[in-house]
Order: structure tokens, then C-alpha cells, then sequence
């Protein structure tokens, strides 16, 4: 068993995509840690605002398995890859940390996700793991977090079902 923790997003009807994502993530591999929801814009191309959050689960996959599995399960959400790298998606689920493990490849698998320099990644993981260290740094989440440059305006707080606060569809 192995613990991962997870990066979700989507920009395309979060409301339905992320809460069933976490349904089926609870279905497959049982009881999991799951963060607030955070609205940010998107990064990296011009479009609606995403919607992200954390969750960490024990998986009996390896990290490479695990990897694919989620992506079937993105694919199910309608996730398309075809598209360009920064672009609108319907979910979005990478694997920041499994354990404390250092891995390049196979193919695009990194771990941790570089992505944890981005405010998006990183406060939803203090979260609800605080004490967690980054195996390259060395220091907790919670330590990243507050000496992120975002950390004193915060992120903004969303609720699925909330209309005023739902990213576009």
C-alpha cells in the first residue's frame, strides 16, 4: 500500500466532474482525505476560472498504475487530449507525492508534481496534509504554504452547487 496525495481540477462543470471524481475515488480505493475547494484563474492560457482541490488516498497501485487509472478516470469525465497542454478540462487528477518516492517516467509521470509551486496545488495539499514533507526540500507543506507569495491574499472558497461561485461551464 502506498499513500498518494492528489491534485483535482476541472474548469468545465465542476459542480458534477469533481464530486463524482471523489465518489469514485472513495468507491475504488475506500476512505480519503478530501481538502476545501479553491476557484483560481487559469494558468498558463486565457480561460475560465478552474476549480481545485486535494485529496489523499491508500492505494494497492503502484505509482504507474496508479497514474493510468486515474487518467482512464479523467477519460471517463470526457477529459480531452488532443487539445493543447493549458487548456479548458472537464478533470484534472495528478499524482503530486506517492509516499515519500522521486520519480521521472515512464513517459510524463513526475514525482512530486512540479505543479506544487502553484497556489492552486499547494494549499489545498497544507490542508489536509500540514505535516507532510516534500521529499526534494525537505520542508512541510504547511511551511511551503506560508512562505508561498500568494499566502497573504489567500485563495477563494468555493461550494459546488454555489451559482455565484461556480467556474464557467
Amino acid at each position: 500500500m502506498g499513500r498518494a496525495y492528489l491534485s483535482l481540477g476541472s474548469n468545465q462543470h465542476p459542480e458534477r466532474h469533481l464530486p463524482q471524481a471523489i465518489a469514485e475515488l472513495r468507491a475504488r480505493f475506500g476512505d480519503l482525505l478530501a481538502s476545501p475547494w479553491y476557484r483560481t484563474a487559469a494558468v498558463g492560457f486565457d480561460g475560465p476560472d478552474f476549480v481545485n482541490g486535494a485529496a489523499i488516498i491508500d492505494s494497492d497501485l503502484d505509482p504507474v498504475a496508479l497514474d493510468a487509472w486515474l487518467h482512464a478516470l479523467e477519460d471517463a469525465h470526457g477529459r480531452r487530449r488532443d487539445q493543447p497542454r493549458f487548456s479548458s478540462r472537464t478533470l484534472d487528477i495528478d499524482i503530486v507525492f506517492y509516499d515519500h518516492l522521486v520519480l521521472r517516467g515512464p513517459a510524463h509521470l513526475e514525482i512530486p508534481r512540479p505543479e506544487l509551486r502553484h497556489a492552486f496545488v499547494l494549499k489545498p495539499l497544507a490542508d489536509i496534509a500540514p505535516d507532510f514533507r516534500d521529499p526534494l526540500g525537505g520542508q512541510a507543506l504547511a511551511t511551503l504554504w506560508a512562505e508561498h507569495p500568494q499566502h497573504a491574499q489567500g485563495l477563494n472558497a468555493w461550494q459546488p452547487g454555489d451559482p455565484d461561485r461556480s467556474a464557467s461551464a
